[in-house]
């Protein structure tokens, strides 16, 4: 094969951190051992004040996009490269930290934070599965109405849209993130608003892919019950300069891990 290395363009690596203070040294250690170019990270749970942005400056990510609340939600996108320019949507209207982009190198960045939607998945029953189609809607809306080109999604959206994407599709048909609404209305979000999904473009479809594990399991690698719930879009005119997808699922088995793994895209 190619030798691609010498020849990429940037490497993105999304991940969802549950809290950027209790890891930050998983984050310069991640930053560190694969190289990103640019980490876009979710559940920061901090304050713009109280975020590390030094000791990541420091460490070779000077380039700092962030937007934070306390405890909860919270992104941020952190660059080794200068950061053109930053915006924001509020989507649905909470006020709520769950979406930031950033133009680096040309390319446009999204990073987005979708709710997890509660337990039960009925909108009339659990407000926070109402909130969760709901801003599905927005940002489908808002795709399809300013088309992207040069441009790159990636976060927690929080649902695993294929069967190949968890590790029973049967007995999680009725189970937040896997139901049959929440799968197609992603997937019509990725197709109305032109995107690509870059994981299942370099792996196949047919690939059992997982970036989550649940804390409950004790041993996650031997149950292996995952779902990939993390993910990373190219706008159409970007995929054919996807290189390597990659899942970095040994840092779940790191000490007082996230429960995702980061997934990195090399463009060239």
């Amino acid at each position: 094969s190619k030798n691609l290395e010498s020849t990429y363009i940037m490497r993105i690596a999304t991940w969802n951190i549950n809290s950027v203070r209790l890891r930050l040294s998983q984050v310069l250690r991640v930053l560190e051992e694969y190289d990103f170019d640019v980490l876009c990270l979710q559940e920061t749970k901090t304050q713009d004040v109280s975020f590390p942005a030094n000791e990541i400056a420091e460490a070779g990510w000077p380039y700092q996009a962030i937007r934070g609340e306390k405890s909860y939600n919270g992104v941020a996108i952190l660059s080794r490269f200068p950061i053109e320019k930053t915006s924001y949507q509020d989507w649905v209207g909470k006020g709520d930290c769950r979406h930031i982009a950033a133009q680096i190198k040309g390319i446009n960045i999204h990073n987005i934070y979708l709710p997890a939607g509660g337990d039960i998945p009925d909108r009339d029953e659990n407000i926070k599965f109402g909130h969760k189609l709901d801003f599905v809607s927005e940002v489908t809306e808002y795709f399809e109405q300013n088309k992207p080109a040069k441009s790159v999604l990636v976060g927690d959206l929080n649902i695993a849209p294929l069967a190949e994407d968890v590790w029973s599709t049967k007995q999680l048909r009725n189970v937040v993130s896997h139901t049959d609404i929440e799968r197609e209305n992603l997937i019509a979000m990725q197709e109305r608003g032109g995107w690509v999904d870059a994981v299942r473009d370099f792996f196949g479809v047919d690939k059992i892919l997982y970036s989550w594990w649940s804390y409950r399991a004790r041993d996650y690698i031997s149950s292996n019950r995952g779902r990939r719930l993390d993910h990373v879009w190219t706008s159409t005119d970007l995929a054919p300069q996807i290189q390597k997808v990659e899942i970095h699922s040994n840092t779940r088995g790191w000490k007082q891990p996230s429960d995702h793994v980061p997934i990195s895209l090399q463009l060239g």
